[in-house]
């Protein structure tokens, strides 16, 4: 936890000073963006909500999202990290949403991908995903890992659509 929060620091000084929103809806690592960026004082002014979405009857529940967004989808991709990440977005109508999903391990998904698999996405006035893979079995560590990856890619979108 103790390695997240220079990052949160970071993006809790940039969402306060621009007067921004952020949701998360986390996955794999289980509650661990929500707590960086909750640990930060201040954080009622720029964090919203979040939900721990780890199936799909939650992603229904907690996000709202229906069925039919899903459709074609196959996990684990870019593509349905911004699904979760807009579907939070829109969910607490925040300024940008975090979305993460992933293989923590020790075993890979039911669709093939190896532990240590995580899928990120940015929504907001930009948006971003991508696919990381730490090649490590370690439950653990890749939470800390796919969290902290999830806050740095916030972190650049922050800074590529700066209004400064």
């Amino acid at each position: 936890m103790q390695e997240l929060l220079p990052i949160a620091e970071k993006i809790a000084d940039v969402l306060k000073r621009r007067r921004e929103t952020i949701a998360v809806a986390e996955s794999s690592s289980g509650g661990l963006i929500s707590t960086a960026l909750l640990a930060i004082p201040g954080a009622s002014a720029y964090y919203l909500g979040g939900a721990v979405v780890y199936t799909l009857q939650s992603r229904r529940a907690l996000l709202d999202l229906p069925d039919s967004a899903f459709a074609g989808l196959r996990g684990l991709t870019e593509e349905l990290a911004l699904v979760l990440a807009r579907g939070a977005r829109q969910r607490f109508a925040t300024t940008w949403a975090i979305a993460e999903l992933g293989a923590a391990g020790p075993t890979g998904s039911r669709y093939g991908d190896p532990p240590g698999t995580s899928c990120l996405g940015i929504a907001g006035p930009a948006e971003r995903a991508l696919i990381i893979r730490t090649g490590n079995p370690d439950r653990v560590a890749n939470m800390r890992a796919f969290a902290s990856k999830a806050l740095e890619l916030l972190s650049g979108c922050l800074a590529a659509n700066s209004p400064d």
